[in-house]
């Protein structure tokens, strides 16, 4: 008897648990399916970022033996001409990609999306495929594009006379080559960027300007341009942050040379980390680098974000 009792009773607590399984599994099986997603970003995303600025206040080699330092190495960073010299180089370069490059994809797409052009698909693969290249395989192909004896450019050159330039060699030109570099690499993306916004605009309203006597160059700066405006915001972000962030070009081909003539922030913070072992100096220059993106990317937001046509 005492056997049959504790079958009956331990029957009912299996039923118990496989019904609440039963019951809750359509609302619990979609947080299983996404879990391993947010484990790898709290695991290898989140806490990096935590971990990181924790580190920005520490001052020792390696990760270790390290000592409080407060803000001491926010402090160093305006007395390292290293640093003042990265900020430089990668400012010009983002002030490059802002003012020159992301209008030279505007034009890209001007011309493209016209009437006068046929086969847009064809032109829109051409110039997105380099953004989808290894930037390895980039830097390789530019080490000899770029190159001051047997490069191509110095030999196109060389037909029109000019002596050959040392690109990647001297300081004076080692940051418009790598110019050069991000136009073939990021003119496909800007505009591709532009041309979903030239798609989106309606073409009743350049009609409606055309009729009331407005010119090809009225029509683009008073419609089409102002309807631009949040694709305006988009390529400025992301060129802001892009040229911030530039990092394997620079490194494979010149290392930062010469003398420091392409040392972008990102190389810097690479040295003083990964080289140096200075992790919590490496750690400060790269959170103010994030304020500085941050800052810049809400000054755009304000001016471009949320303004009407008319306004």
């Amino acid at each position: 008897m005492a056997v049959t009792q504790t079958q009956v009773t331990a029957r009912p607590q299996t039923t118990r648990s496989g019904n609440w399984w039963r019951r809750h599994q359509r609302k619990l099986a979609p947080f299983l399916f996404i879990a391993p997603f947010y484990i790898i970003f709290l695991v290898f995303g989140l806490y990096p970022i935590f971990y990181s600025f924790w580190l920005s206040f520490f001052k020792g080699f390696g990760f270790e033996q390290k000592a409080f330092f407060g803000l001491g190495n926010y402090i160093h960073m305006f007395q390292d001409p290293r640093y003042i010299n990265a900020v430089w180089v990668t400012t010009r370069f983002a002030l490059f990609s802002v003012f020159i490059l992301s209008p030279l994809a505007l034009l890209v797409a001007l011309a493209i999306n016209s009437t006068f052009v046929r086969w847009k698909g064809l032109f829109k693969t051409g110039f997105f495929l380099p953004t989808v290249t290894s930037a390895v395989i980039v830097s390789v192909i530019f080490s000899r594009v770029l190159d001051t004896n047997y490069g191509l450019l110095n030999a196109m050159l060389g037909w029109f006379g000019i002596q050959p330039i040392g690109w990647l060699t001297d300081t004076n030109v080692v940051l418009p080559a790598f110019m050069i570099l991000a136009v073939w690499n990021y003119v496909g993306i800007n505009t591709l960027f532009w041309l979903a916004g030239l798609n989106s605009i309606n073409r009743e309203l350049n009609e409606a300007a055309s009729i009331d006597g407005a010119g090809r160059l009225q029509n683009f700066f008073y419609v089409t341009l102002p309807l631009l405006r949040p694709i305006m915001l988009l390529v400025t972000i992301q060129a802001l942050i892009g040229s911030y962030n530039v990092f394997a070009e620079p490194f494979l081909l010149t290392a930062g040379g010469p003398s420091d003539a392409s040392l972008f922030i990102s190389v810097y913070v690479y040295y003083q980390g990964f080289e140096a072992f200075n992790v919590g100096y490496a750690s400060a220059i790269a959170y103010s680098m994030t304020a500085v993106l941050l800052v810049l990317s809400l000054l755009n937001i304000k001016l471009f974000g949320f303004r009407g046509v008319g306004d």
